[in-house]
C-alpha cells in the first residue's frame, strides 16, 4: 500500500516523492494535506536528519504552519525554541 505523501497533491509538479530534495520537502510542509504530514511525521520519528531538515526549513523557509512543525519536533523529544522567529508566510507570499 502507499503511502499517503507519495500521492500528496503538494507534489502537483513532480514525478516522483524525493525527500532528499529540499524544495520537495518545503512543498509537503506548506502545502501538504493532513495523511501526508501523518506520514512525514512517522518517518521522521525514526530519522534524526529528516527532524534536523525540517526544523532548518521550518524557520528560514515560508511555509504556512512553521509553529505546527516546530510542535511536532518538540513531541518528538527535538530540542525546538518554539518561540523562534519564523518567516512571514502571509508577507512572502503577498502579490
Amino acid at each position: 500500500m502507499r503511502r499517503t505523501i507519495e500521492t500528496s497533491r503538494a507534489l502537483w509538479n513532480r514525478d516522483r516523492l524525493d525527500l532528499r530534495s529540499d524544495e520537495v520537502l518545503a512543498q509537503i510542509l506548506d502545502r501538504g494535506e493532513v495523511g501526508a504530514w501523518r506520514d512525514l511525521y512517522r518517518l521522521a520519528r525514526t530519522d534524526r536528519e529528516l527532524c534536523d531538515r525540517i526544523h532548518r526549513l521550518a524557520t528560514t523557509v515560508p511555509v504556512s504552519l512553521p509553529r505546527f512543525w516546530l510542535a511536532a519536533l518538540a513531541s518528538l523529544g527535538e530540542t525546538v525554541d518554539l518561540g523562534a522567529p519564523v518567516p512571514d508566510y502571509y508577507e512572502a507570499t503577498a502579490i
